[in-house]
């Protein structure tokens, strides 16, 4: 008989970061969920369902935004604070907050919970990690209070709003738009500021802000010379800064004369409230029109700006900016027959390339397979499905009015939708660098037929 090796002394094998994020996330959903179950919780007094508090929580912590009960008139004021909080600790992620906590309490940070706060904040360097976690919590604190504050105080001079109320409801969106989680206390969303850029511009900056990334916002905040922006940072501004534009002038377009949207409002209106709706998919899930009533036309292309999302280690959802944009150059390499993929004056290694193409791939799929499940279970047509399949997908919160109609089976299809658009590309790039491993040897090559 062969011994049994000892293992005493050993310590346990430290888990797959990926892993720990999505059970704390998972974690945060229950805890929430039971929150909002309480009967203090409801506005009623009576509790809300299960399934009511399930999609709210795993909205909330996965900061989405999609509701089957209005926010405004189907929670109290302790499930509006409930709601407010499992928006901020899934912004930031819980990981991070955790972590955060461990450096504050003990002064120390062990090598594994570096690796899952490196998981979840975006930081390419061990050694940071203390430093960005204290970098996220501030920035995150100030950006809020400076939204909340300019919030606050249009409400409370422009609309009569009580200084509590305006305070109140300042911090609420306030978080809710850093974090791009799209949770209103208005039951018309934002539809009742259309044409006020005072309210419409800090939320939609907000939003931005918050979709960009930590890791660029910090590299952003040491330099402004593109000459010496990484290719993370490079590739997140300028793809978002044309998809931003190119999102503006066709939503614009396409609504321009709709009496259901844009065609009522001045050419200035028009153009606020364009560029507003050209944000929002990137994962804010604010509207200051009737999403419901825009063409096909805008649907379909808001639905290719909630896919690709916002940026790397952000708020945002989607497959990232950085994705699509690397796919993109990849795409212009081949036409142009470069060898090389090269951004700016940096090459992009072949692993990195294969990471994109299957985080894309994998999204395609799993929008295309909820897409027909949704299709099986409700009587909806297919642009509202899709929308609302890409709308959880990319963890944006914007909807054609469906969500609420849908059958049980199709809102836990959403649910499932959120927590997986929120964690998906975090986990599985998590997994494919700790999958990597050199290998001493290559096949022989052969070439297949493409096209």
């Amino acid at each position: 008989m062969t011994p049994r090796r000892s293992t005493r002394g050993r310590r346990p094998r430290a888990g797959n970061p990926g892993q720990i994020i999505v059970a704390a996330f998972a974690l945060g959903v229950a805890a929430g969920t039971g929150l909002l179950l309480l009967p203090v919780s409801s506005a009623d007094g009576e509790g809300a369902s299960l399934l009511e508090s399930v999609f709210t929580a795993t909205s909330a912590v996965c900061v989405t935004g999609l509701v089957t009960v209005d926010t405004a008139t189907a929670w109290s004021p302790v499930g509006h604070v409930v709601i407010l909080a499992l928006m901020q600790v899934g912004g930031l992620g819980i990981m991070t907050v955790a972590s955060l906590l461990v450096v504050l309490v003990s002064r120390r940070l062990g090598l594994r919970a570096r690796l899952v706060a490196q998981a979840q904040s975006g930081s390419l360097d061990l050694s940071d990690v203390r430093r960005v976690l204290r970098n996220v919590v501030l920035f995150s604190v100030v950006g809020e209070a400076v939204t909340a504050l300019a919030l606050g105080l249009r409400l409370a001079t422009a609309y009569d709003v009580d200084p509590a109320t305006a305070a109140w409801e300042g911090v609420f969106h306030a978080v809710s738009a850093f974090n791009n989680a799209g949770f209103v206390l208005w039951s018309d969303n934002m539809m009742g500021f259309a044409g006020d850029p005072w309210m419409l511009l800090p939320v939609a900056l907000a939003v931005v802000v918050g979709g960009l990334g930590f890791p660029v916002i910090f590299e952003l905040l040491r330099s402004w010379r593109p000459r010496t922006w990484s290719v993370t940072v490079r590739l997140t501004v300028v793809t978002s800064a044309v998809l931003l534009v190119v999102g503006t002038v066709l939503l614009i377009v396409l609504e321009y004369g709709n009496p259901a949207t844009l065609g009522p409002m001045s050419v200035a209106g028009k153009v606020l409230a364009g560029f507003f709706s050209a944000v929002m998919p990137r994962s804010g899930g604010f509207n200051v029109v009737d999403i419901g009533a825009m063409t096909p036309e805008s649907w379909l292309a808001t639905d290719v700006l909630m896919f690709i999302g916002g940026g790397s280690a952000s708020t945002a959802g989607g497959i990232k900016v950085t994705t699509f944009g690397l796919l993109a150059a990849v795409l212009w390499a081949e036409m142009s027959g470069e060898r090389d993929v090269d951004v700016g004056r940096r090459r992009i290694p072949i692993a990195n390339q294969r990471q994109a193409l299957a985080v894309a791939l994998l999204g395609v799929g799993l929008a295309m397979v909820s897409t027909f499940v949704l299709l099986g279970v409700s009587d909806e047509d297919l642009d509202r499905v899709l929308f609302e399949v890409l709308s959880a997908l990319g963890t944006v919160g914007l909807s054609t009015g469906i969500t609420a109609e849908l059958p049980a089976a199709g809102q836990v299809v959403l649910v499932v939708l959120m927590f997986v658009g929120r964690l998906g590309p975090l986990a599985l790039a998590s997994a494919l660098a700790l999958r990597e491993r050199p290998r001493h040897y290559q096949r022989p090559e052969e070439r297949t037929i493409i096209g």
